[in-house]
């Protein structure tokens, strides 16, 4: 099935660019840019498309307004945060709205790719440097007590090691040689016994005590 992609930036330089890598994929269509965050809107509710690539820092409404208005409407499109700047606030006013994800703009463009086919199948996704900001600006252990993933079985703490790395489940699948529907049965699991409700709480949890 063929991701169908909307572009919102206001550098036409970069929307270009965007278009030409993404379009190198065979499983993705770049249906239209926007320049602005009302324009993003527009195009999104007019043309349904699976992903909308946002910009942060947008003329007439920013990214962040933008994503969080357009995930407010009952049926809408993933939304994936593509920027140059990685700060926390950012990251987590972001991950607050809605987003799939977070995306540095000097990303390796396979990395690219990859994080707009999770985002666009509902996974939540954190390029390396947003985790580690997150990472950063968390607030210190308190004193050391039972480790919080000793309930996870020998696979499930390798599905959790994998995703506190940033890889999608369809790549955690290949890395250990199990299908995706293997992967998502193991998360959902996870996620109940660590009582985290996404990807990125998984991430922080684990790399927290390790």
């Amino acid at each position: 099935m063929t991701i169908r992609v909307i572009i919102a930036d206001d550098e036409s330089l970069m929307r270009s660019g965007l278009k030409l890598l993404l379009g190198a994929a065979t499983d993705i269509e770049v249906i239209a840019e926007a320049a602005d965050g009302v324009e993003a809107i527009d195009l999104a509710r007019r043309l349904s498309p699976d992903l909308v690539l946002m910009d942060i820092r947008m003329p007439r409404l920013d990214g962040l307004e933008a994503a969080q208005t357009l995930l407010s409407d009952p049926e809408h499109p993933q939304v994936l945060m593509l920027t140059a700047f990685g700060t926390d606030d950012f990251i987590h006013r972001a991950l607050q709205s809605g987003a799939a994800g977070y995306i540095l703009k000097d990303t390796p463009p396979e990395e690219l790719i990859n994080a707009v086919r999770a985002a666009a199948d509902g996974t939540r996704t954190l390029s390396a440097t947003a985790l580690a900001t997150l990472m950063s600006s968390r607030p210190p252990a308190s004193a050391p007590g039972q480790d919080p993933l000793a309930s996870l079985s020998t696979r499930e703490r390798e599905i959790a090691e994998a995703v506190a790395q940033g890889m999608t489940n369809a790549q955690v699948a290949r890395s250990l040689f199990v299908s995706t529907a293997t992967v998502k049965t193991h998360l959902a699991r996870i996620f109940d016994k660590l009582e985290v409700t996404s990807r990125v709480q998984l991430a922080l949890l684990v790399n927290s005590h390790r």
